[in-house]
């Protein structure tokens, strides 16, 4: 099972800015992978870590701005289209086994 956590964060000021990046910070601290600036994803054995991770995304989010979490089988990330310019990506593989950090 794959977590996509796609947010907008406000970064009009100083102290919104610490606070998205605080939480971006915290994302890869936690082994998520930056697709986009505000696309983070992470691969889950399953719910059970999805719900781990979910909570652990609740207690770093910032007072203000949007923040949602999708989550999807293996299937459907190998069914993920991408573009580089307008070049086609090969279509991502699953990993394997867990990857230790």
């Amino acid at each position: 099972m794959w977590m996509m956590v796609i947010f907008d964060l406000p970064v009009g000021t100083k102290k919104e800015r610490r606070a998205a990046t605080r939480f971006r910070n915290d994302l890869l601290d936690q082994g998520f992978e930056m697709c986009q600036f505000s696309v983070y994803m992470r691969f889950c054995g399953g719910k059970e870590q999805v719900e781990t991770y979910t909570r652990r995304i609740e207690r770093a989010l910032p007072k203000t701005g949007l923040v949602q979490i999708l989550c999807f089988t293996d299937r459907q990330y190998e069914t993920i289209v991408s573009f580089d310019g307008r070049t086609r990506e090969k279509a991502k593989e699953n990993p394997n086994q867990y990857v230790l950090f």
